[in-house]
């Protein structure tokens, strides 16, 4: 079994958090974007997309997009449960982790393709769209901070992936950006210490 993951990719990123906090340990080959080695025809041959992460099991079978390998290392290894418990656990983490994506992670990657040099050239850049997705990103920082005012976690009582999605966007917009979480967010800025200092924020 092996994870083709990518040097400082986001969604790698929430994968290696996910594992690290499994305990998983297993090889990983990292590609990187100036050499485009995810872009090859034998790479291709796992992913057609050509995008990361890649898990490729033993027997020559592989799983693309960050979810649905995390969701195979939860069947395979259910403690500690990073989707829920119960059924409705299972249900508000869906709902939570898709969330996070669609309001945090996605509009972070999309201030990023559009508006940083490092896409100059590589990627069509529309500065406008950029900006508002900053705009954003901003005011669902100040949504979240609202709704971590009375729980510790995002959408249950324990850490998940919802927070690990979070956790990945809001690193992003610290490091790429240079957006970080205003210091008015007392409840973000609690949660975002919290997770941070978790061994697996290392991953």
């Amino acid at each position: 079994m092996k994870l083709y993951s990518l040097k400082n990719g986001v969604n790698p990123r929430r994968v290696r958090i996910f594992l690290a906090e499994k305990r998983v340990s297993l090889p990983i080959e990292e590609f990187d974007m100036e050499s485009a080695g995810h872009k090859a025809p034998a790479f291709l041959a796992k992913n057609p997309l050509g995008t990361l992460p890649v898990l490729e099991l033993d027997n020559g079978t592989s799983i693309a997009e960050s979810v649905a390998i995390c969701r195979y290392f939860e069947e395979m290894i259910p403690e500690p449960p990073l989707f829920g418990r119960s059924s409705l656990e299972h249900a508000q983490v869906e709902m939570w982790n898709r969330r996070m994506e669609l309001e945090l992670l996605l509009p972070t990657i999309d201030v990023f393709v559009h508006t940083h040099p490092f896409w100059v050239g590589k990627r069509t850049q529309v500065a406008s769209w950029g900006e508002q997705r900053r705009q954003q990103l901003v005011a669902r920082m100040r949504w979240l901070d609202g709704e971590l005012k009375d729980r510790e976690f995002v959408g249950i009582d324990r850490y998940n992936i919802a927070d690990i999605t979070a956790q990945v966007a809001l690193l992003t917009a610290r490091g790429a950006l240079k957006l970080p979480i205003p210091e008015d967010h007392p409840n973000l800025m609690r949660w975002w210490n919290a997770v941070s200092s978790r061994p697996s924020a290392r991953a």
